[in-house]
């Protein structure tokens, strides 16, 4: 891959500028760039405490796996160092948000064991007719577009929402509330998505989002309905009931993650086929393919961007030493475009397999969510595909400007129903 960058120290910032991962071309150039140059790389950047930018599959693969020696807290996503310090400090007086992306062995696994029959495959069965139904009502809405519509924003942002907070057992009433807030809180970065800049909106955001929650543990813990928020709201760990604030910060990563990176997929899986129309024929001729389809939208779209790990102790990662206490950043689209990985990783292949991509991480802290989002993303296509006569572009995508999770926020289509 040809590349413009002057430097590797230019594509390492790239990490730590929220508009690069607006232009995908450029974003790619650069992590070919580090992988082919400097895969350990240390980055110092303005605004940003410094890390370690790691861009090889088997590196990223080997520090998930290692949570022994690599520990998520407490610097668990990139942000800026102002962000940094005012979480630190929330957290220091026992309040902000603590996640499963936040927290370590053992903890991480107690944590994770509240929720995690409820997406196991005995679950999911339970749930697919559902998520089906759903997927035909998004399909449907398209009808009544009249041939046009922004796809990220009629269709990829809602069905996946509608998904997980139906799982959960939120009013429906409450869904354009839990939009909003996902996306302030995965938008800070972004001049069109953000409440505000600095510090001070983003932990507004988290505020707002931990308040909802908060009541919603005292209801389900005083009336039980039988859903994932009862579930959390009553959960015991080592005999104790979860705090408020662990129960409010729980259903925050299962109401926002749960559904943004599935939009994400949905919309860029769209927009690939789109580009791709010998993919998308095939696709439509044999949709035996769609489960290795629905696998390359996710690879192609990778829409967490990054995790972080810091170094319990003196460690080396392909021989760079990296100090206890320093930071890496584990870049997962690097990661899923590696050429020692993927045979031609730029080509967008329905068919492709082995397809061994990072976008869920690995080790202990593998998405919770991954098998309801490949049956989410399969469910809309299987329903979308059969009935598109025609589609294309209507006018230029626009993505997210984000460090940590983001995809398409515009995605104007054009498109003939059958």
């Amino acid at each position: 891959m040809a590349t413009t960058m002057t430097s590797v120290e230019e594509a390492g910032r790239c990490l730590a500028t929220p508009a690069a991962y607006t232009d995908e071309a450029r974003l790619h150039e650069a992590l070919a760039l580090l992988r082919r140059e400097a895969p350990v790389h240390r980055v110092e950047t303005p605004g940003y405490r410094p890390f370690w930018a790691v861009t090889r599959h088997a590196d990223v693969l080997e520090i998930e796996r290692d949570n022994e020696l690599w520990l998520s807290a407490p610097r668990p996503v990139l942000r800026r160092a102002e962000v940094d310090a005012a979480l630190d400090a929330q957290r220091a007086r026992g309040g902000g948000l603590r996640t499963l992306v936040h927290t370590d062995e053992p903890e991480h696994g107690a944590l994770r064991a509240v929720g995690a029959d409820w997406f196991r495959p005995k679950a999911m069965r339970a749930l697919e007719t559902r998520v089906r139904e759903l997927a035909r009502r998004y399909v449907d809405l398209l009808a009544e577009h009249g041939g046009r519509c922004d796809f990220a924003l009629e269709v990829a942002a809602h069905y996946p929402l509608h998904v997980i907070l139906s799982l959960l057992g939120l009013p429906e009433s409450d869904f354009p509330l839990m939009l909003r807030l996902t996306q302030d809180l995965f938008g800070q970065d972004d001049e069109s998505r953000r409440r505000g800049a600095g510090a001070a909106a983003h932990t507004s955001v988290l505020a707002d989002l931990l308040a909802y929650f908060h009541e919603l543990t005292a209801a389900r813990r005083a009336r039980p309905t039988g859903d994932l928020a009862s579930a959390i709201a009553n959960a015991r760990v080592a005999g104790r009931p979860l705090s408020d604030a662990d129960a409010a910060s729980y259903y925050v990563i299962i109401a926002t993650a749960g559904h943004d990176t599935t939009s994400s997929t949905i919309a860029g899986g769209l927009e690939a086929l789109i580009r791709h129309p010998g993919e998308l024929r095939r696709l439509r001729e044999d949709p035996g393919l769609l489960p290795s389809a629905a696998e390359e939208m996710i690879r192609w779209v990778s829409p967490v961007k990054e995790f972080m790990r810091t170094a319990r102790a003196d460690t080396a990662v392909r021989g760079t030493p990296v100090a206890a206490g320093e930071s890496v950043l584990l870049s997962y689209p690097s990661a899923n475009r590696d050429e020692e990985v993927f045979g031609d990783p730029f080509r967008f292949d329905v068919g492709r397999s082995p397809n061994r991509h990072l976008a869920f991480g690995a080790g202990v802290h593998f998405c919770l969510g991954a098998m309801l989002a490949r049956m989410e993303i399969q469910a809309l296509f299987a329903e979308l595909l059969p009935r598109l006569a025609e589609v294309g572009l209507d006018g230029e995508p626009a993505w997210l400007a984000t460090t940590f999770v983001g995809g398409l926020k515009r995605l104007p289509i054009r498109y003939t129903l059958r």
